[in-house]
């Protein structure tokens, strides 16, 4: 019975974010020597929507575990976010999920 309830949440899920399209992408930033950690979290902010806390967090672990995906998303909501960020000058790239 519980597997019924899970699927029902599975596809709401699925639903939500295939919203536009069918391939789902992140949105990688990779640490580097020059952006600081305010910059970042600036960038984060601004561009990704994030919150203070949130943008906090990760500008921590892409400077600790050398990046991190900082947002996942449809193609055409993420890409625009991976050019804001190469704009301001980070390292950010796109890789598609595969499902």
């Amino acid at each position: 019975m519980n597997h019924g309830i899970q699927h029902d949440e599975d596809e709401d899920v699925l639903v939500e974010d295939d919203t536009h399209i069918g391939d789902v992408a992140q949105l990688i930033v990779y640490n580097d020597d020059h952006n600081t950690f305010d910059w970042v979290i600036q960038c984060f902010m601004e561009v990704c929507k994030h919150t203070q806390e949130q943008s906090e967090q990760l500008s921590l672990l892409v400077h600790f575990k050398g990046k991190a995906t900082v947002k996942t998303g449809p193609l055409p909501v993420v890409k625009p976010m991976k050019d804001a960020l190469v704009d301001r000058g980070l390292s950010a790239v796109i890789e598609s999920l595969s499902e």
